[in-house]
């Protein structure tokens, strides 16, 4: 229904609608990628005043994004996300765009302060997100790997912004590894996801891999990218006893999504839901385990950072909604 009248910006409904547009129990997965980078930086004599300007963007950034992106594809989201205030008509879409491009700059703009080179990467992000919907919808092949390659810039950035320093402050192997594993687990995350959008997708013209080649083959893929990044977090962890047991847990519930996912009997959008949930907490927990192998003291706030995503989670106002 689009005939509602949007609320007007300076309204507190306005900030409220926006705030479930962002969907907040995914600022954990900008929050944890960030943050991974972040823990491969840290030293002990690191100045403790760079954590906040750098950790609350990455935190916010994926909220920000997501309501970018969805105002390049009301068309599809009408039919498979009706309950979103976008798709309701309460939030007009150029606002929207607005506000978020505006949360957006902000943010790159504290990363930039911390290091100059981010200047690159945040930029980088923001074309990526711009340009999203329109690779998702015309190229099958394309939106998953657009989509994660943005995400994979995180831990980069948060390297950059931790240290302070040119590109010399990278360990090019685990920098590669860390960007591999979060390229990798992300790209599964996008491509299940999009098996709850099938119907709507065929129906609106966008040609994403489940609609060309069916559900098998989309987890088939899925398979394969959720094996390479069990294998990458595990090199990435270490011998990290907390490390392990994080890895151990997202790597068990990246297995059971994509068996649930063969398995279903009824291969249908509301299936989805339980692997698109494992992809997304395995992406948490895997993060999570490398920065935690990386940064021991911080157990108790990575540990406190899982519940609250949970909680969030579970709070999320359509339980449909990933």
């Amino acid at each position: 229904d689009m005939t509602n009248k949007p609320y007007p910006v300076l309204s507190f409904a306005f900030w409220k609608a926006y705030l479930i547009q962002c969907r907040p129990y995914l600022f954990f997965v900008s929050g944890a990628a960030g943050l991974s980078g972040m823990a491969l930086a840290w030293e002990p004599e690191t100045p403790v005043w760079r954590f906040w300007p750098a950790f609350i963007p990455f935190f916010l950034g994926y909220g920000l994004g997501q309501a970018l992106t969805d105002t390049f594809q009301t068309d599809t989201d009408r039919i498979s996300a009706p309950y979103r205030p976008l798709s309701q008509g309460i939030l007009s879409i150029s606002t929207v765009r607005w506000a978020s491009l505006c949360g957006l700059l902000l943010c790159a703009a504290s990363l930039v302060f911390l290091n100059g080179w981010n200047a690159v990467l945040t930029g980088l992000t923001i074309l990526g997100l711009a340009t999203y919907s329109f690779v998702k919808k015309n190229y099958w092949f394309g939106g998953p790997p657009h989509n994660a390659w943005v995400v994979a810039l995180l831990p980069a950035t948060g390297i950059l912004a931790l240290s302070g320093r040119g590109l010399s402050v990278l360990n090019y192997l685990a920098t590669l590894s860390l960007l591999l594993l979060t390229f990798i687990s992300y790209a599964n995350f996008v491509l299940m996801g999009y098996l709850k959008d099938i119907t709507a997708d065929r129906q609106t013209g966008y040609r994403t891999f489940p609609v060309l080649f069916g559900w098998n083959a989309t987890v088939w893929v899925g398979d394969l990218l959720a094996a390479a990044s069990i294998g990458l977090a595990f090199g990435l962890t270490g011998h990290s006893t907390p490390g392990l047991v994080f890895w151990a847990l997202g790597s068990l519930l990246a297995l059971a999504g994509q068996l649930h996912a063969h398995f279903t009997p009824i291969k249908t959008e509301l299936a989805a839901r339980f692997p698109i949930e494992a992809t997304v907490r395995s992406f948490i927990l895997w993060q999570l385990a490398i920065v935690v192998s990386r940064v021991p003291a911080w157990l108790i706030p990575l540990v406190l950072f899982y519940i609250a995503f949970e909680v969030f989670l579970y709070l999320r106002p359509e339980r449909g909604q990933i």
